[in-house]
C-alpha cells in the first residue's frame, strides 16, 4: 500500500472517508480482496486482498469494524531482504486489540524493513511509524499518508489531500469522483521531488497518486466509509499494466 488519504469527521453523513491505492510489481502475484476464512490467527473473518507470494495483505477490516492498512517506509539503502514481511503485520493489527498491537509494534519492529502502520476502529485510527518509533492519533481533520511520515508534504500527498477536501466541501459524496482522484497521474515537477533515496527518475515516476508503469503500478484502489447509522461500504477496484480496470467489486459492513 502506498498512498492513502482520510477524511476524519469532516463530512456530516460519513464521520470516516479513506480513499487507498496500492502500489506494487507487476510480477508480485495476488488474490483480489476477498472474505478470508476464520483460523488460528483471525478469529473475526477479514476482509482484504492477499499477497500471494509471502501470504500477508496491504489492508483489511474485520466484521467488528476494525481497520489496519500498511505503506513502507522508503528507505531503499537500509532495505533488508531476509527480514519478515510486513504483509503479516496488518493480519495482527486485525486479530489484536490496540493495546496488544503497541506493545508488540515496539518489541518486534526492527524484524521488519522500515514501515507505518495505520490500525484501529475505523472511527479511532491511530499510525505507528516504525522509524521514528511514534504513534499518532488520525484526529478530525485530513491526513495523508505515503512512504514517509504521516502528513508529510510530498505533492502527490498535498494534492489528493486537497483533492478530497474539494470532493466533500459541499457534504456530497460521490464514490466515482473518489476514484478519479486515486487516478489522478499528475507528476512532481522535479525541484518539488521528495529524496527518497531511488533514482531520480524512480521518484518522478512515484510522483504521481496513480502510478503506470510496464514494471511496476497501481494494483488496487479502495474507497472506505463509515456512515452514521454505523454502515461500512468498500469499493475495491484492480488493474493491470496499462492501469486499465480489471475488475470491481463492492462489499458492505454492518456495525
Amino acid at each position: 500500500m502506498c498512498i492513502l488519504f482520510f477524511a476524519i469527521k469532516q463530512h456530516p453523513r460519513y464521520p470516516v472517508i479513506i480513499c487507498a491505492n496500492r502500489d506494487e510489481f507487476h510480477q508480485r502475484p495476488t488474490q483480489s480482496m476477498y472474505w478470508w476464512p476464520n483460523n488460528d490467527l483471525l478469529a473475526d473473518k477479514v476482509l482484504a486482498g492477499k499477497d500471494l507470494q509471502a501470504g500477508g495483505t496491504w489492508l483489511g477490516l474485520n466484521e467488528q469494524g476494525r481497520f489496519s492498512a500498511l505503506t513502507n517506509f522508503r528507505q531503499p539503502q537500509l532495505f533488508d531482504k531476509n527480514k519478515k514481511s510486513r504483509g503479516e503485520l496488518v493480519l495482527h493489527a486485525l486479530a489484536h486489540k490496540d493495546n496488544d498491537v503497541t506493545e508488540q509494534l515496539a518489541k518486534s519492529s526492527s524484524h521488519y524493513n522500515s514501515f507505518n502502520l495505520v490500525f484501529g476502529q475505523l472511527d479511532n485510527l491511530m499510525c505507528f511509524d516504525s522509524v521514528s518509533q511514534k504513534k499518532q492519533m488520525l484526529h478530525s481533520g485530513f491526513h495523508s499518508l505515503c512512504n514517509g511520515a504521516l502528513d508529510d508534504i510530498w505533492p502527490k500527498m498535498a494534492l489528493g489531500q486537497a483533492k478530497l477536501a474539494n470532493e466533500i466541501k459541499d457534504h456530497s459524496l460521490d464514490i466515482e469522483q473518489l476514484f478519479k482522484l486515486m487516478k489522478s497521474g499528475q507528476q512532481a515537477q522535479t525541484e518539488h521531488l521528495p529524496k527518497t533515496g531511488v533514482p531520480l527518475n524512480w521518484e518522478q515516476l512515484l510522483s504521481s497518486i496513480f502510478i503506470v508503469s510496464p514494471e511496476y503500478g497501481t494494483r488496487t484502489t479502495n474507497i472506505i466509509t463509515l456512515d452514521n447509522e454505523g454502515n461500512i461500504s468498500i469499493y475495491d477496484q484492480s488493474y493491470n499494466e496499462q492501469g486499465e480496470c480489471t475488475k470491481k467489486q463492492n462489499f458492505s459492513i454492518k456495525l
